[in-house]
């Protein structure tokens, strides 16, 4: 199915200097690329556009967000008492010079990097880049303009980065959902085009679950609040045949709809709002699948001591950890039959093993469903299955946690908006 946008096959990039925003915003450790699934999204467009005989390719990424992420190491540093190195801290977690070096192995071919974004000396390694050369700048975000509200100063950094292209290529669908120089203002001075993970990402979020999902379309939202979901739980009631609902979240709903829940994870100024959510539901006959017995512990703990609540109310000073063995049931019979599933929030406490098991059977219940789209929208759901072995089997995972909700809560994002229409 096409987009409306056009890509790169939609221009001759022949001799052209290439200007590219991926999204290497990956985990670090000491340095050390964590996760690549980022990274690897990206090659498909870097090797097309090479093999297209283009003259140069200029990569550019943030990662990370440099000083929001700086303060909040610094005051855990003062907590515990220990001291921070500044220097150590940003080479571990924030620069790109890493990030070029595992893109290098990955292409078999040297990546170049530029210590800077911006500035005389980056400008000179640009124009001095020989024919099929890659090079990489260091993190947009350690200039304030990239992110700033002020329009002028995003375009001076825009304009600037602009300089070291003929065409701008977006294949950074993480960030699409935001404003920034590298992402949207760079389009007002230069041809700008889809890359093919951008072209797949929209192809699957938009066209096929905004705007013309197979049926019967279930989707499943989880995670930890109500709060952070409303939007698209509220736009997903207009579109979906069967509604899924587990994780934190999924106690406020119980809340609301009178049981007692313990001390499990409670909005309590959003159960109106989920009792609201739960009448329109119940007026426009979608069915909403709330868990219906529960895997309890007394604390928030990855070794805690659970128990089995079969059904019904969790007692005082419980929590609700992940959903047991009933609803996992309930919920595989909610995705029997269905023809597209988007999947966003795990449905327990994931990250603790012996909470991740209803995670985990709705990771492989998709993988077995016979001919249907799976379209998993990023965070944590994409560890999920990864975590149950079966991300091969699903249609598309995003790459991109609040682009893909933004998306499908039915909003216009401004890095795809910039792009030529076809």
């Amino acid at each position: 199915m096409a987009i409306s946008k056009k890509t790169v096959r939609d221009l001759d990039l022949k001799g052209k200097r290439i200007i590219m925003r991926v999204d290497f915003n990956v985990p670090m450790k000491d340095g050390v690329v964590q996760d690549d699934t980022r990274i690897k999204a990206a090659l498909p467009t870097i090797k097309y556009i090479l093999e297209q005989k283009a003259k140069s390719i200029v990569l550019m990424s943030h990662l990370g967000d440099p000083k929001k992420d700086m303060e909040k190491a610094k005051e855990k540093a003062a907590k515990e008492g220990k001291p921070f190195d500044e220097k150590k801290y940003m080479g571990s977690k924030h620069m790109l010079k890493p990030v070029a070096e595992y893109l290098s192995k990955l292409l078999g071919k040297n990546v170049l990097f530029a210590p800077d974004a911006l500035g005389a000396d980056t400008k000179k390694m640009v124009d001095s880049l020989k024919d099929g050369e890659i090079l990489m700048l260091e993190n947009t975000r350690f200039h304030k303009e990239e992110i700033s509200k002020e329009g002028s100063e995003r375009e001076k950094m825009a304009k600037e980065l602009a300089s070291y292209g003929d065409i701008y290529v977006n294949d950074a669908f993480g960030t699409a959902h935001r404003a920034h120089a590298s992402t949207t203002d760079i389009a007002r001075f230069l041809p700008a085009v889809a890359g093919f993970l951008m072209e797949k990402e929209l192809e699957y979020l938009l066209e096929k679950i905004v705007r013309n999902p197979a049926r019967p379309f279930v989707a499943i939202i989880g995670g930890a609040k109500v709060s952070s979901k409303i939007a698209v739980l509220e736009s997903l009631l207009s579109k979906v045949d069967r509604l899924i609902v587990g994780g934190g979240m999924a106690y406020t709903f119980l809340k609301a709809k009178g049981l007692s829940v313990g001390v499990s994870l409670v909005e309590e100024d959003m159960i109106e709002t989920a009792r609201k959510i739960l009448q329109k539901a119940y007026e426009t006959h979608i069915y909403i699948y709330l868990p219906i017995d529960h895997i309890v512990t007394k604390e928030f703990s990855a070794e805690a001591e659970f128990r089995h609540v079969a059904r019904g109310n969790i007692d005082e000073e419980w929590m609700g950890m992940d959903i047991g063995p009933m609803t996992i049931d309930k919920f595989k019979g909610a995705l029997r039959g269905a023809k597209t599933v988007f999947w966003n929030g795990p449905v327990g406490v994931f990250e603790f093993p012996r909470f991740a098991k209803g995670t985990v059977a709705i990771a492989e219940a998709l993988a077995e469903l016979p001919d249907c789209v799976t379209v998993i929208g990023g965070g944590d759901s994409v560890s999920a299955v990864n975590k149950a072995g079966v991300a091969d089997k699903m249609s598309h995972i995003s790459t991109g946690g609040g682009a893909s909700l933004e998306l499908v809560e039915g909003k216009e994002l401004p890095g795809v908006a910039a792009l030529l229409d076809k």
